[in-house]
């Protein structure tokens, strides 16, 4: 009798501990990563905390430089770092077609990415300091040139290129 207590005791505490990991993962918030079914290509509403940068795979905690991107088929992508979302666009098939929305600072609301102007030297999460803004500013730049810029590494990640942009600052 001895003999089938211990190993019953084992396999129930292993069956309890099965119980509680399932239990305890079925408690933690999943991530939003990508939202199908926008056909009307317009923003979706980012919860802080539960949305994740489709280039980085670091959690959106802020809307400052939030941006996202809609497919022609109503996929959406989120990103908080602008720069990011171009490195990320670049080699899809459907860059020249997709909505681009950004976060603009200077109204704290959302507006078209591509007709946007973007400064270059914000403090931005993942360093590469475009800011969007719905008005121009001295020494910012368009969508284009923006894109140019963080795709040559022309940004504020690169120590030579920040020390230059911070001196034009000036």
């Amino acid at each position: 009798m001895k003999k089938l207590i211990v190993p019953m005791i084992t396999i129930f505490v292993f069956i309890l501990i099965v119980v509680v990991v399932v239990f305890s993962l079925s408690n933690i918030k999943k991530m939003t990563t990508l939202h199908e079914g926008n056909m009307e290509q317009v923003v979706i509403p980012i919860v802080l905390g539960q949305f994740q940068d489709s280039d980085c795979g670091m959690v959106i905690d802020s809307l400052l430089y939030a941006s996202e991107i809609v497919a022609p088929n109503g996929k959406t992508w989120f990103f908080h770092d602008h720069g990011g979302m171009v490195r990320w666009i670049e080699d899809k098939p459907f860059k020249k077609k997709a909505k681009i929305w950004v976060y603009a600072k200077d109204i704290e609301g959302w507006i078209d990415g591509r007709e946007a102007w973007y400064s270059q030297t914000d403090i931005t999460p993942m360093e590469y300091g475009f800011g969007a803004y719905q008005k121009k500013q001295k020494n910012f730049i368009n969508f284009e040139t923006m894109t140019v810029k963080m795709l040559r590494g022309e940004n504020m990640s690169n120590p030579q290129i920040r020390q230059k942009l911070l001196e034009k600052k000036d």
